[in-house]
């Protein structure tokens, strides 16, 4: 005797058997690919954790013990933390490094903002692609190669001095780098001429993407190239801005080579950065632990900068 099952029934269990079928399948196939994608990433991701996460956690572990390097390690607590805040030897280089951010950042993000907007004006011409060019060209020169050529520039008997005194002002004129007051800010310019060219491509491909009828109807209204850079160009160029700010100001607090090849930390202490006091601490007077603490206090400091400016120039445009 045959059972009857209503149209709907059947059709209901067919429905459900068909999604059974084309359920396993694609869990199948969702586990396959999570299986392959794990594979292709597990190799950048072990060299990540070989050669930054286990050094950065040997970094921490290092900072609370007094070693040289060779010997056995004595428990030191928070000691050399302590230290970094209340000895003006190791609070100085952090100062500095501060300073530097005003010659590393803030004058060739403004005067690269500047040039770009200079160089969109005029366009496709051969003066803009010859200022482009010039501006870019300290971008591709070494820094160590930069550090003695600007070395050579600012001695006693260098060009500079030289120039000054052929236009009258060799009453101003002094070994740049090895004076007191005026060797950290001589080497903030050397800074400020190695990060305009990467500021000023930044900025200018942001200008460039631009909708030029943005241009023609403030123009209409009115304004002029002032207001027109103020209302259209700036928030344009809002995500440029930021990375060209948190790559140089990274760059300003991490600063080492340009120092170390033109000063290394000189005269007395004058132009000495955490990166710089780092690698004297740790190689030259063997304290270990002191050295990465100040290296965990240094990355503390640029995360504390840098996300703060991240958020800032990000923030409105993700909400």
């Amino acid at each position: 005797m045959s059972t009857s099952t209503r149209p709907g029934e059947t059709r209901a269990a067919r429905d459900r058997a068909t999604a059974t079928r084309d359920h396993r399948p694609r869990r199948a196939r969702w586990s396959r690919e999570a299986v392959v994608g794990l594979a292709l990433v597990a190799p950048a991701l072990a060299f990540y954790a070989l050669f930054v996460l286990v050094p950065l956690g040997s970094t921490v572990q290092y900072s609370f013990y007094n070693w040289n390097g060779v010997t056995t390690a004595t428990w030191a607590g928070i000691d050399n933390y302590v230290r970094i805040f209340t000895d003006a030897q190791l609070l100085g280089p952090i100062v500095n490094a501060l300073t530097l951010i005003l010659y590393f950042s803030i004058i060739p993000v403004t005067v690269g903002l500047i040039a770009a907007a200079l160089i969109r004006k005029l366009g496709g011409s051969r003066l803009a692609s010859v200022s482009r060019t010039v501006l870019f060209l300290p971008q591709v020169i070494p820094l160590v190669a930069a550090g003695i050529m600007w070395t050579w520039l600012l001695a006693a008997d260098g060009a500079i001095n030289q120039f000054l005194t052929a236009i009258g002002l060799g009453g101003i004129t002094r070994a740049w780098l090895g004076d007191f007051d005026t060797a950290l800010p001589a080497v903030g310019v050397i800074g400020a001429w190695v990060s305009l060219g990467l500021c000023m491509l930044l900025l200018l491909a942001g200008m460039t993407k631009i909708d030029p009828a943005l241009y023609e109807a403030a123009r209409i209204d009115g304004a002029g190239p002032i207001r027109e850079f103020f209302t259209v160009t700036l928030p344009a160029i809002r995500q440029e801005l930021g990375v060209a700010v948190l790559i140089t100001v990274i760059g300003a607090l991490r600063s080492f080579d340009i120092i170390y090849i033109s000063t290394q930390g000189g005269p007395g202490r004058s132009t000495m950065v955490p990166g710089l006091e780092i690698y004297y601490l740790a190689f030259f007077e063997r304290q270990v632990g002191q050295a990465s603490a100040l290296a965990v206090v240094l990355t503390v400091l640029v995360l504390a900068v840098v996300l703060p400016l991240n958020k800032l120039t990000r923030g409105k445009d993700e909400s």
